[in-house]
């Protein structure tokens, strides 16, 4: 039986990069075995009598809500072409520093993370009006792109992030499992709020690094990061008003939906509704909030939510059966059996996520993965939110790991053809590898992650 449970990962793995659906891949996979196991007597079938409690828990559960509205929020300010606008405030603000649009680029995605938090929107958008202007101003075609890719994964960590709703709910769950496997059976919760008063800092450390290494090589390499003539940038007064009339409505929603979270005036998902309505009222201001429009969000949403949802339903599946073969046993037994303690095991586990992170996609491992481990982890005695910061920070990586780095395809998808797939890879390395240094800093400082939401609690 031990066995069953490793040669179902291998095969759920396998049909995964053979290019199936994610979320028929886990449950129709997890379904044969299963059968395969009753078949051999090896599978108990009263593990899959559990599946129709917990589609309905996934179905009331309050705090999945969040994610169609979050996602409608974002899809309807990507159409708002609030980030066209971000874009050519920050040039002009910081177009005189050498380097100063790839910092541009860096606190636009920092904005945009904290009003979209989708990926793929932020890194298409910037792709198509920064990068032809960091081309032509001169700027080095990898620092362009590493750039533009990075700033597009912090919508993974700066909240609020789908992602860490996502994570939110799969380590609420495996807390509450962990502490009933230690014998309380009053357990303490961990909450999506946690999780986004956690990334705070985190996320700001991030935008902090990326920006000291941009100074950084404008000092060293100044050909590489060319200012912008002094002839493109506004006189100060017209900046002034391009600031007050650009940068204070988005900056407004992003307190709004934050400040009544930390506030502790809305949960997530309630707060989730007021960016959903917020980003509406700003695409009305800008002239964009029109039938038309409103269909394609609604659509978007839709798709993009049916899909989270499906992988969650065969996540299910794949996470009974997978126990029924008692795998949770045997990883639990080998992490405990690692040199280290849970330092040891906690290492062994970002570094098997890191390298799934080259092949998998950041859902694939929160519903598949995060599971299995999760409940052991905890039960080591280690804090869930300094963990589900690591692993969110961890899974951002997963969008910059070649080959498959969603971030890569997307910038490659509308780069021009002078850029090579080379140069966007090349270009990325520096920023995985400082998203590694902050992950050794939150390591050694826990208190980056936990702090905040202790004080807020």
């Amino acid at each position: 039986m031990e066995y069953m449970a490793i040669w179902l990962f291998i095969c759920v793995f396998i049909l995964l990069l053979s290019g199936y659906p994610v979320a028929f891949t886990l449950a129709g996979t997890a379904l044969f075995f299963a059968g395969l196991g009753s078949y051999l007597e090896i599978f108990d079938n009263a593990f899959l009598s559990a599946l129709p409690n917990r589609l309905f828990g996934i179905m009331m559960n309050q705090v999945l809500l969040a994610v169609p509205l979050f996602v409608f929020m974002g899809v309807m300010l990507e159409r708002s072409k609030i980030a066209e606008n971000l874009l050519e405030t920050m040039a002009q603000l910081f177009g005189s520093v050498r380097g100063g649009i790839g910092i541009s680029v860096t606190l636009v995605g920092m904005l945009l993370a904290a009003s979209t938090g989708i990926v793929g929107a932020t890194v298409v958008t910037m792709g198509l009006l920064s990068l032809p202007t960091m081309l032509k101003r001169g700027y080095d075609p990898k620092i362009a792109c590493g750039t533009i890719c990075a700033s597009g994964t912090l919508g993974q960590i700066i909240p609020p992030s789908i992602v860490l709703v996502l994570l939110g709910d799969v380590l609420s769950s495996a807390y509450q499992q962990a502490q009933l496997d230690m014998g309380i059976f009053s357990p303490e919760t961990v909450s999506v709020g946690d999780l986004f008063l956690g990334a705070l800092i985190p996320g700001l450390l991030l935008v902090a690094l990326y920006i000291t290494y941009l100074l950084v090589i404008a000092r060293l390499k100044p050909t590489a990061m060319p200012a912008l003539p002094t002839g493109e940038l506004h006189e100060r007064r017209r900046l002034i008003k391009l600031v007050m009339i650009e940068l204070i409505p988005p900056l407004f929603l992003i307190l709004s939906v934050l400040g009544s979270i930390m506030a502790g005036l809305a949960t997530p998902t309630e707060a989730a509704a007021v960016g959903a309505m917020g980003a509406m009222a700003l695409a009305a201001h800008q002239g964009q909030f029109k039938i038309p429009v409103l269909q394609g969000v609604m659509q978007e949403t839709t798709r993009i939510s049916s899909m989270v949802f499906m992988i969650l339903i065969g996540a299910s599946i794949f996470s009974l059966v997978f126990r029924g073969f008692e795998g949770d046993e045997l990883i639990q037994s080998f992490l405990n059996d690692l040199p280290g303690g849970k330092f040891g095991a906690l290492f062994l586990v970002m570094l098997v996520m890191f390298l799934l992170g080259f092949v998998l996609d950041f859902i694939e491992i929160t519903f598949v993965v995060i599971p299995i481990v999760g409940p052991i982890l905890l039960a080591m005695g280690i804090d869930p939110v300094w963990l589900g910061i690591l692993i969110a920070i961890n899974l951002q990586t997963s969008f910059l790991t070649p080959p498959f780095g969603f971030s890569l395809f997307y910038l490659r998808g509308v780069a021009p053809a002078q850029v090579n797939t080379l140069d966007i890879y090349k270009g990325v390395v520096p920023f995985i590898l400082i998203q590694i240094f902050a992950m050794g800093l939150i390591v050694m400082w826990p208190q980056l992650a936990t702090w905040l939401p202790a004080a807020l609690n």
